[in-house]
This record gives C-alpha cells, structure tokens and sequence, in this order.
C-alpha cells in the first residue's frame, strides 16, 4: 500500500473494489477504492487519494467485510 498503492497488475490478493464499493468519499474529495486481502477473510479497504498523496483506510479487519456478501 505505501509503495503502489494503485498497481500496475491487479491481483487476486491487491485489487480495485467494484460496483458501488469502486469509489469512497474522504473530506468531500470522491477517491478510488481498494482492497487488499491479508489473509484469507482479513481485509484492508483504503482510499486512494491522489490530490493529497495518501491512502485513508476505510476498514482493516481479520473477517470477510459484509458490504461485499452477494444476496
């Protein structure tokens, strides 16, 4: 995350989120958001800002996030 937070080649582990999950709002300021999967259902979701340089992290936890559960 802190040296390519948006890579070059998407990876099952380090992808961009989908849908309407694609996209966060941080200070107003609408970014691009991604996951990266620690383990097999830990989970980091951050905010790729690109006027401010920086990552916000959106959720960090060790279980499967419920926002992406299909119905």
């Amino acid at each position: 995350m802190r040296t390519a937070p948006r890579p070059a080649t998407e990876t099952p582990r380090h992808h961009r989120l989908k849908g309407g999950l694609a996209h966060g709002t941080h200070r107003g300021q609408t970014c691009e958001q991604w996951q990266i999967e620690v383990t097999s259902g830990g989970r980091i979701w951050y905010l790729l800002d690109t006027v401010r340089e920086t990552c916000w992290i959106t959720f960090a936890g060790t279980g499967h996030p419920r926002a992406t559960d299909r119905h």
